[in-house]
Formats: C-alpha cells, sequence, structure tokens
C-alpha cells in the first residue's frame, strides 16, 4: 500500500501532516526535556526542600495530569473534531506556560506544571488520532514513525537549548521558551490544520456510548499489546528523565550545558530510532521488528546493571548502553501507539486518549518510587532501565508476538 492511499479524505499534503505531527508530538518532549539543566537551578532558587522529591513532582504530576486529561480529550475530539479540541487545548497550554516562568514558589510551579500537563494531552492524543483518521495502519505506522523523527528532533534539540539558556539567562526563561514555542503552534494549527475527522463518522458524547467505546477498546487483545509496549517503553524514557539531570549533574559533577549536551546525544539516539523503524517495519514487519528492539532493550539493561555491579563508573559507563535503549525506544513507540489505535477507526480519540492515560499512569508510578531513592549514585538509572528493558522484552516476545497484527475490531 503506498502511502498516498489515506483511510479517509485527506486535504493536506503528506509533508504537512507529518511536519503537523511533529510539532503536536514534539510539545511531550519539549515540556519534559528543555528545563531539565535547570532543575538545580530552579530549585535552588524556589528553595523548594527535599530537592530531589520536588524537582522530580513537576515532572511526575505534569505526567498525571496529561495523562488523565487525554481521557477528557479523547471523546471530546471523537465528538466535536480534532481541530476545536487542539486549538483549546494549545490556547490553555500558552497561558499556563506564562504561569510557569513567573511561579513566585514551587507550590505554585507544580500547580501550573500540572495545568500544562492537561492541556499538552490535547496535542499528542490528537496527534495519534489524526494519524489514524487519514492513514490505515501499515501506513500509519511508518507516518508516525516519520512524526516522532521530527519529535526526536525537537528532544535532541530542547535539552541543549534548555541548558544554554538556564546558564546564560536563568531558569524563569528556559520555562518561558515553552509559551514561545506553544503560541507559535497555535497559529501554525489554526492557519494549516484542515479536520481530519469527517463529520459521518463522529462519536456522541454520552456517557455509555463513551463506556461502551471504553469498554471495547480495553477488551481488543491488539489495544493491550499496543498499550503495554508503548507504556514500560515510556516508561523506562521517563526513568531516565527523572533520573539523569541528577546523575549526570550531581553524581558525575557535569555542568548544566554539559548535561544538555548529554542528553542531546540521547535524544540523536531515539532519533535514529524512528529512522530505524521505518526501515524496519518495510523489510521484516512490525512483530519482527519490535522483538528485535525488544532484545536490544534487555541487552541494554543487562549491561548497565552488570557494570555498575561491575564497579564501573563515569559517564562513558552510562552513555553507550543507555544510547541502545533509547535506540530500541525509537522503534517500540511508533509501533507500540499505532497497534493500540489501529483496530478503532471510529473511536481513534478514544483509544489514542487510553493508551496515553496508561502510559502516564505507570510513569507517575515510577515517578513516585524515584522521588523516595537517594539520587547520591547511579543505581536508580541503571536498574530502572533493567527492570523497563526485562518488561519491553516480555511484552515484544508475547503479546505483541501473538496480537500485533494491524486489524480492525
Amino acid at each position: 500500500m503506498s502511502a498516498s492511499v489515506p483511510a479517509g479524505p485527506v486535504s493536506m499534503s503528506p509533508g504537512v501532516v507529518v511536519v503537523l505531527l511533529s510539532l503536536l508530538l514534539g510539545l511531550q518532549p519539549l515540556t519534559t526535556d528543555l528545563y531539565l539543566p535547570a532543575l538545580p537551578g530552579l530549585t535552588r532558587a524556589l528553595g523548594a526542600e527535599p530537592a530531589q522529591a520536588q524537582a522530580q513532582a513537576t515532572l511526575a504530576v505534569l505526567l498525571l495530569a496529561f495523562g488523565i486529561s487525554q481521557l477528557a480529550w479523547g471523546p471530546l475530539s471523537d465528538r466535536f473534531g480534532r481541530r476545536p479540541v487542539l486549538l483549546a487545548g494549545i490556547g490553555i497550554y500558552v497561558g499556563a506556560s506564562v504561569g510557569c516562568a513567573l511561579a513566585p514558589s514551587m507550590d505554585l510551579l507544580v500547580a501550573w506544571r500540572a495545568a500544562q500537563g492537561a492541556a499538552m494531552g490535547a496535542a499528542v492524543m490528537g496527534a495519534r488520532a489524526i494519524v489514524r483518521d487519514l492513514y490505515e495502519p501499515q501506513v500509519g505506522a511508518r507516518t508516525m514513525a516519520k512524526g516522532l523523527s521530527g519529535l526526536g528532533v525537537i528532544a535532541c534539540l530542547s535539552a541543549p537549548l534548555g541548558g544554554v539558556v538556564a546558564d546564560l539567562f536563568g531558569w524563569r526563561w528556559a520555562l518561558a521558551l515553552l509559551g514561545i514555542f506553544s503560541a507559535l503552534l497555535w497559529l501554525i494549527i489554526a492557519r494549516h490544520f484542515t479536520e481530519s475527522l469527517p463529520a459521518e463518522r463522529r462519536a456522541p458524547l454520552h456517557p455509555g456510548a463513551i463506556a461502551r467505546s471504553w469498554w471495547t477498546i480495553i477488551r481488543h487483545p491488539t489495544f493491550l499489546a499496543g498499550s503495554a509496549l508503548a507504556t514500560t517503553s515510556y516508561a523506562g524514557l521517563f526513568t531516565f528523565l527523572a533520573t539523569a539531570p541528577f546523575v549526570f549533574g550531581q553524581v558525575i559533577g557535569l555542568g548544566a550545558t554539559e548535561v544538555g549536551v548529554a542528553l542531546f546525544s540521547v535524544s540523536l539516539t531515539y532519533l535514529a530510532g524512528t529512522v530505524l523503524a521505518r526501515r524496519l517495519l518495510t523489510r521484516i514487519g512490525l512483530r519482527r521488528a519490535v522483538m528485535w528492539a525488544g532484545g536490544v532493550s534487555l541487552l541494554a539493561g543487562t549491561v548497565l546493571v552488570l557494570l555498575a555491579w561491575a564497579g564501573v563508573r563515569g559517564i562513558w559507563a552510562l552513555l553507550p548502553p543507555i544510547w541502545l535503549f533509547m535506540l530500541a525506544h525509537g522503534v517500540h513507540q511508533p509501533c507500540g501507539q499505532v497497534v493500540a489505535v489501529a483496530p478503532f477507526p471510529k473511536a481513534a480519540g478514544a483509544a489514542a486518549a487510553l493508551n496515553g492515560f496508561l502510559m502516564m499512569l505507570v510513569a507517575f508510578a515510577m515517578g513516585g518510587w524515584l522521588g523516595r531513592q537517594a539520587m547520591d549514585s547511579a543505581w536508580p538509572l541503571v536498574s530502572g532501565l533493567w527492570f523497563w528493558g526485562v518488561c519491553i522484552a516480555v511484552v515484544a516476545f508475547t503479546l505483541v508476538r501473538r496480537h500485533g497484527e494491524l486489524r480492525r475490531a
């Protein structure tokens, strides 16, 4: 099937679709990564105690709000269309970003980050649903991989940009950049996005209908396989995001700009993984691609643990296996997200929302565990990535292998 064959009428060119997907999906790594190098300075400036737990709260609360909000954004977009939901959500995000940049206390910063996360749910859920609106699953997987390649570019730029801005101008300007980006994104959506959900495919907004739709989705084995893959893979990414700034900055002793460069290298390998995903999908198919990447995830986590047990320390004991983990993550995410939504062309918003909710629920639980760990060594990072590497491999070789076919309910 060629990439030009859509699931429904398309009035946007494939290039425009990929750019819009990249910007919408890229809002998530921009929100989570850009301020990471500024976290130590941010917690000192706002007098956060204990600094580690308060800093991770700004990430964990954002992700919890992000996950829960999708349960509302999904049905709303299935009823009213993607465009009004995107404009409303991104508009709220702009206001929340201004609040973050001006927050006078840690409590208010956490509150504004929660609002930011809730608004971000509209953008990311909308992007996943748009792919299902416009393309059949096989083409959608490759299109999603292209969009996630764009996300990877944004992720690559986010951490080093945040580190440079934090060093030169302070942490508030790092947070202010989110408001500038989101305002530009709102204008782009307003001018260039054409509604992707035809009126005849819109779903009623009734509690009973929504509950029945969710029940159908949550019981579908293909949805469960895709969501399990996306969730375990994202949990590994979250573990890295929540621990790496402290491990790189406090345990190893890198400066904010150096932390940004290290994070850039990790994002670059994720970008390479999304490019690799497109080639693997074409050559060996989705299930074999996921199983191959699952083996790489397990290998990366195991190498990290073995090096830690052997007493090998330093940035070069951590980065190479982390690069491997993120390379595989670039394969798992487009595959998992598309598999989860594929069976539900008439409820893509609800399926994308449930998938996103599960991802963020597990990430929030992981954040709670990490918040109780002492960051005086690399062990929380190492053991966390090993654990999720095992989980990813199990999911890849069982659920995805058995139920990862891209077919409708």
